[in-house]
């Protein structure tokens, strides 16, 4: 019997992609708010002895993993055999240490909340900065999945003549290897100290690349500042508008326009977040780990 695979609000695209990619059925998951803030939720296809998928991306994590503790829970009781959940963005992985006395080390705690309601875990590209894995933290099989084969096939299909650019010496692995995954040649600014205060950013070679189009790549954009600055760098060296390109489309407050505004001509994202921005589609990624974790 084929899985089911509900999307919570604002998760329909991926949901239904995924669904096509494995053969599941899309299941039908009514979900709605009471007056006073509290969710009503109601499954109107039946899930008794079904592998249930919950597909849902948390950014903006608070107000979206009420309803996927309500969502899991709910299908148990009503007898799925395993509820798996799709986050094509994972939230709490920032707060990895307790970096000042008192804090909370959020990414342990919110592991073991998802991890006591759910079978298996899904994700894309999670900010593992110092943890190998998510074993780490979660006790739930878990599948990662990574979204720069697709990042650099996007950018070879898209961009004839491209230069990928890392704004910094701690971008440069993660430059080069899209970039030679896309057959495109990259470099990273070049940062001179002449003072505490005074520091010069310049493009290496500049004049070789002027006749192509500068590429800034990261794995989330949230409040845009580094790739703001970097835009800053690539134009005041003379060069074209870069493609600014992102796994994961957070774009806090008003970055996404901050971002246009600094000069970026176009802006790319995965579709790990719904946004306008989303050009590439990760739905068969996540299809090959779905696969991986729970045979199908």
């Amino acid at each position: 019997m084929s899985a089911i695979v509900y999307p919570l609000p604002g998760n329909e695209v991926v949901a239904h992609s995924l669904a096509a990619e494995i053969d599941g059925e899309i299941g039908k998951l009514v979900v709605r708010r009471f007056p006073d803030g509290e969710s009503y939720f109601r499954y109107e296809t039946p899930i008794d002895g079904r592998e249930v998928i919950l597909v849902a991306s948390l950014d903006r994590p608070d107000e979206k993993v009420l309803p996927v503790i309500f969502a899991a829970g709910t299908a148990k009781e009503l007898g799925a055999s395993k509820v798996g959940l799709v986050a094509p963005y994972l939230a709490y992985m920032r707060q990895d240490k307790r970096f000042n006395p008192g804090e909370a080390v959020s990414s342990i705690y919110f592991a073991k909340v998802l991890s006591s309601w759910i079978d298996w875990l899904v994700t894309i590209d999670p900010h593992l900065h110092r943890r190998s894995s998510l074993d780490e933290i979660y006790s739930v099989p878990s599948a990662t999945v990574h979204a720069a084969p697709l990042v650099s096939e996007w950018i070879r299909g898209a961009i004839s003549a491209p230069l990928l650019i890392g704004p910094d010496s701690e971008s440069e692995q993660w430059v080069a290897a899209v970039a030679a995954d896309a057959g495109a040649p990259f470099v990273v600014l070049e940062k001179t100290r002449r003072g505490d205060r005074d520091v010069e950013v310049t493009v290496p070679d500049v004049d070789k690349w002027r006749d192509r189009t500068p590429v800034l790549v990261d794995d989330i954009i949230s409040t845009a500042r580094t790739m703001i600055e970097t835009v800053g760098h690539v134009r005041a060296a003379g060069l074209q508008a870069p493609v600014c390109i992102g796994i994961h489309a957070v774009f806090a407050d008003n970055a996404y326009v901050e971002l246009k505004q600094a000069g970026a001509g176009e802006i790319v994202t995965c579709n790990t977040i719904g946004h306008d921005s989303n050009r590439i589609d990760v739905s068969g990624l996540i299809a090959s780990a779905v696969r991986r974790v729970l045979p199908i």
